[in-house]
């Protein structure tokens, strides 16, 4: 993000992405993703001024949960009203999927009544569907694949705290999940060297490791996989992880536990980092599995600064696509 956008790049960037659904990172090109950091920086400069900005005035986003969550309802609830708008709560049980309706009719009749749909669910071919029917933008609050909401705030934190991210390395420790899919179709877009170590068994969705590498070529990025968590964690500028079972494999958590063993993020793994570096965690998290209270509550810990930026990043794909 070293780049300087101009004012010129902004207004082309801004008319580009109106209407446009936000489903993965890989989606959009590495300057649509600095300006709607920057946008979020912007956002979050404005809210802490009191300034009032209500580009969203009289619009509505509809919010579909079939995934329970904390950060995110709250922080789209009020970055609608933040934005001047409205954000209708809308549940598995208040929708008439779960009784046969087709998405695609779902999609259709909810684009006549909304102008914007954040879905939060298990299938990602479900966000796909529902985007491929709706007329109005599709936000993509988490699905089992991917969480680019949360990844797109990650690096705002990043870079609001090292001042850049180009050259920087992440060492993603744990899960292969959606978490681990996110940072490295983000950090392949912006020039990191994304590092993710997992036990064998869990590595990263093989497509998405490949699409990833290939897009990094274009842009200084690198892309490396490893089974050591010490050796991803090497040199690197900030250490992440995640819950060994997310939302949906409960039923793994004492098998995961066993393979997980040693990928816990603690001292001995972080000392291997640069002095400086940065711990995320996308939150919830369970200290004492995926790591220790004297990281995850450290000096170099930022997790509350991480999670506060989801509201601000959020406004800011709100703004630009509704």
């Amino acid at each position: 993000m070293n780049q300087i956008i101009t004012e010129k790049q902004k207004e082309e960037i801004a008319a580009g992405l109106k209407g446009r659904d936000f489903i993965a990172l890989i989606d959009y090109t590495s300057e649509e993703l600095r300006y709607l950091i920057q946008q979020a920086i912007d956002l979050k400069r404005k809210n802490k001024l009191g300034e009032v900005y209500h580009p969203l005035k009289g619009k509505t986003l509809g919010m579909i949960f079939e995934k329970n969550s904390t950060r995110t309802r709250v922080s789209f609830e009020v970055g609608m009203y933040q934005l001047g708008g409205h954000a209708l709560f809308l549940s598995g049980n208040d929708l008439q999927i779960g009784r046969g309706e087709t998405i695609l009719d779902t999609a259709q009749t909810l684009s006549r009544y909304l102008n914007g749909i954040m879905i939060r669910t298990y299938a990602h071919k479900t966000v796909i569907e529902l985007a491929r029917g709706a007329t109005i933008p599709v936000i993509n609050g988490l699905t089992d694949l991917m969480h680019p909401c949360q990844a797109l705030a990650d690096y705002q934190t990043v870079y609001e705290k090292k001042g850049k991210l180009e050259g920087l390395k992440i060492a993603y420790i744990g899960d292969g999940n959606n978490m681990a899919h996110s940072l490295m179709m983000g950090g392949c877009k912006l020039g990191l060297h994304v590092a993710v170590a997992t036990p064998e068994g869990y590595e990263p969705d093989a497509d998405i490791v490949k699409l990833s590498k290939e897009q990094a070529e274009l842009t200084g990025g690198q892309i490396t996989l490893h089974q050591d968590a010490q050796e991803a964690a090497a040199d690197a500028d900030v250490i992440y992880t995640d819950v060994w079972a997310s939302m949906g494999f409960e039923q793994e958590q004492l098998e995961r536990e066993q393979a997980f063993a040693k990928f816990q993020v603690n001292d001995d793994v972080v000392k291997y980092a640069k002095r400086d570096y940065l711990f995320l965690h996308c939150l919830p998290a369970h200290r004492g599995e995926e790591v220790t209270e004297s990281v995850i509550d450290g000096a170099n810990s930022v997790i509350f600064d991480q999670a506060e930026n989801r509201l601000h990043a959020q406004k800011a794909i709100m703004a630009a696509v509704m």
